[in-house]
């Protein structure tokens, strides 16, 4: 399987270097570029073939919901997993509201962030437990149907199956060939993933 191509996006360059280390540790992961703030992960996220996004909210400048914003206008279907040290209902919503496909406190355990990171880029989403609880909240003034109605439900055995071919390294076509479905499948069943590693 090749690595996945991500985008670290961090003003806080000790915490960026520690991450990157970190990051580079695993075969499935390669960082090919780095921003300091929202305006240079945008031209970085330009020059770039990227699979998946990591993106402080905290950032000088464009900021992190507007960088999340841009990112997606332009490349609608490149996962971004959101980093941060905020947990207000407020951010929480507008993160949602963005079209990220996950939340990750910093100081998650790096086995756990590591998980989230191969779930968002295989399709799937990634909720921290303190989002979880904003979003079961949403969820409850939502009609059925919304896009928010499948990250608060169980996951099926089908999803089960998926999940843990992805925890093993597979490729979204790898998981389609040994289930017997079409590749597109697997990105349809993944939709929700425990908040706890």
């Amino acid at each position: 399987m090749s690595s996945l191509k991500v985008l670290l996006v961090e003003d806080d360059e000790l915490f960026r270097l520690g991450l990157r280390v970190r990051l580079e540790q695993e075969a499935e992961l390669e960082i090919v570029a780095e921003a300091e703030d929202g305006e240079t992960a945008i031209e970085m996220m330009k020059r770039h073939a990227l699979d998946v996004v990591i993106l402080d909210i905290g950032l000088s400048g464009l900021g992190g919901i507007e960088a999340c914003r841009q990112i997606k206008a332009i490349a609608p279907t490149l996962p971004v997993l959101i980093l941060t040290s905020h947990t207000q209902k407020a951010l929480i919503n507008r993160i949602i509201e963005v079209g990220a496909q996950g939340y990750c406190l910093k100081g998650t355990p790096s086995h756990t962030l590591i998980l989230a990171i191969l779930l968002i880029a295989a399709g799937a989403s990634w909720w921290d437990s303190a989002a979880m609880t904003e979003i079961r909240a949403a969820f409850e003034h939502r009609t059925p149907g919304s896009n928010l109605e499948k990250s608060t439900t169980e996951l099926t055995q089908r999803e089960q199956e998926i999940l843990a071919l992805i925890v093993d390294g597979k490729t979204n076509q790898e998981i389609a060939q040994q289930l017997y479905i079409a590749p597109g499948t697997v990105q349809v069943h993944v939709h929700a993933v425990p908040t706890e590693a």
